[in-house]
Parts: C-alpha cells; structure tokens; sequence
C-alpha cells in the first residue's frame, strides 16, 4: 500500500509542478488576453490539483505538497511512515517535473515568460519578512481548508473541488508578490534547477508552508463539528 501511496504521490507532485508551473513558464494566456497570465496560471494550479484529487485521492489522499503531509500528521489522520513516504514522494515528483521544464527552457525552445523556471522568489514586490508571513497565512488557510472538507462530517463527493477553489484562490492574492509557493516541494524542484537567489532564498518557501500547515492542524479541532456520540438521537441535537 505504502509503493502505491508513494507513485500517487510522485505523480501528483511531477503532475502540479510540470502543467501549473509549465503554465507560469509559458506565460499562458498573456499573449492574448491583457492581465490574464496570473488568473490563467491560478486557474492551471486549482485544475490541476482537482484532477489529481479526484483521480489519486482514493490512493493517497492526493496531498502533492509536504505541508499538508504535515497537517495531515499532526491532526492524527495519517501515520509517521505515511507521512515519510508521502514526504519523499512529493520531492522527488517536485524535482522531476522541474527536470523535465529545465529541458525545455534550456534545450528544447520554449521561451521562459518568468525568466525565472517559474520559482518563488522575495525582494522586488514583497520583503522577506512579507513574504514569509504571506506564507503562513494562505499554507495556513489552504491546509485547513483541506482538513476541514475532507472530514467525515463534511459534503460527500465536493472535496476535490472545494480543494482545487482554494488553491487558486490563494494564487490569485500571492502571484504578484512572490510567485505564491504553499508547497515546499513545488519551490524546491525550481530552485534546484534556476540557481541564485531563487536557490538561496528557498529556505523561506520550505519552512514558512510548513508552519502554515502545523498551525493549521492545530487549529483544526477547533473548527471542525463536535463528533456526536453514537447513542445520540440527531433528530435531538
């Protein structure tokens, strides 16, 4: 189950770095629609992450980003060796896919609009310290919405969608300033390939998700709905 775990995970995480960083890449819509580039790369990122929970969320639960790996362990709805396993799964996809856009920036022709293999970067719209707490906040609010609607007391079937709402929601405010991250694995992969101050400045799109997506599990049993006993009467509650 684990094997399966980790290919649902690679995939997904290789998926989400090579088609919604792929369309930062290639500027998608820019050329033709005036300002579209940002809502177009937003919408490529909650697309994305729709089919992929939908079509690997009965395997793996379709995470793709290691803070909500995180999130998912602190509110007790994985194990630490699933959590392992989803971890190194996600770089790994991250890495690859980043691989694969670096061959075609590099070798192969393709324009980079970013010129910059679509990496997260601080300093010119946003400071460190901006950035960071953008970070927190929106890892925060994307995770927790992710452990909220994926709770049995939630709507059967709306999960993936309310999901892949959320994530573009949360590009669409973060695009402008530091090329939202949310996704430790999505910033590494780029990083890794881009060099400089992308490189250098990673540690801030690693950690500031990852505690994000801690707060957000803290914060989760405080949101969610109270389970209700076995014994109690719904038609009393």
């Amino acid at each position: 189950m684990l094997g399966r775990r980790f290919l649902a995970e690679f995939i997904g995480t290789f998926m989400l770095v090579t088609l919604a960083v792929g369309a930062a890449i290639t500027g998608i819509g820019a050329k033709t629609i005036p300002g579209s580039g940002i809502l177009g790369v937003a919408i490529a990122f909650g697309f994305v992450q729709i089919f992929v929970a939908y079509g690997f969320g009965p395997v793996s639960g379709a995470h793709i980003n290691p803070a909500v790996t995180l999130g998912m362990l602190v509110a007790r709805k994985i194990d630490a060796a699933t959590a392992g396993v989803h971890w190194v799964a996600q770089f790994a996809g991250a890495i690859v896919g980043a691989g694969l856009l670096k061959l075609f920036v590099s070798k192969w022709g393709v324009t980079d609009q970013t010129g910059a293999l679509g990496t997260n970067n601080y300093g010119v719209d946003v400071s460190a310290t901006g950035a960071f707490v953008l970070e927190v906040v929106l890892t925060m609010v994307f995770v927790l919405t992710i452990l909220l609607v994926t709770d049995r007391a939630a709507v059967a079937g709306a999960a993936g969608l309310a999901i892949g709402v959320a994530l573009t929601a949360v590009h669409l405010i973060a695009i402008p300033l530091d090329g939202t991250s949310v996704n430790p694995a999505r910033s590494l992969g780029p990083a890794l390939f881009e060099g400089g101050d992308a490189l250098s400045h990673v540690w801030l799109f690693i950690v500031a998700p990852l505690i994000g997506g801690l707060l957000a599990a803290l914060l989760y049993p405080f949101s969610r709905l109270p389970e209700r006993p076995m014994s109690e009467d719904p038609s009393t509650a």
